[in-house]
């Protein structure tokens, strides 16, 4: 099971624990978080921990829904969408690496749309999910 290196219900993540966790890839949580927010100023942040199966993980909403959320793991975080079909028909549309269509195209229908995580282990991977925030705030 994947499951967030952050179990403990009683105890959110503080910033010292995040950057311990997530070590050189903090960097990147943080690139990701300041460019969701420059794109949606109102934008909330907030630590959620939707139970022990899954631990704490971290998301950046409007005030109806999440925009993203990132699973922080050990030395890299996962980053995690659920779009619309809508979002999803401009994913397919977009400059969006093939890796992730693919995923996105196989990801299963949920009543909120499909959903998917993607690694973030190099700065490589903020391009894609930069261009997948806009989408899910444009949709």
């Amino acid at each position: 099971m994947d499951k967030s290196i952050f179990t403990d219900k009683t105890k959110p993540p503080s910033e010292k624990d995040l950057a311990a966790a997530l070590g050189k890839t903090l960097v990147l949580w943080n690139e990701i978080i300041a460019f969701v927010q420059a794109q949606y100023p109102a934008a909330i942040n907030e630590w959620d921990f939707p139970g022990e199966k899954y631990g704490w993980n971290f998301r950046v909403k409007d005030k109806k829904r999440a925009i993203i959320y990132l699973l922080p793991r050990a030395n890299y975080f996962k980053a995690a969408f659920v779009f619309g079909q809508k979002a999803v028909d401009a994913v397919y549309n977009s400059a969006i690496s093939e890796e992730i269509k693919k995923e996105l195209a196989a990801a299963k229908v949920y009543a909120e749309g499909r959903g998917i995580r993607l690694d973030v282990k190099t700065k490589k991977a903020t391009g894609d999910i930069k261009r997948l925030a806009a989408i899910k705030l444009s949709n």
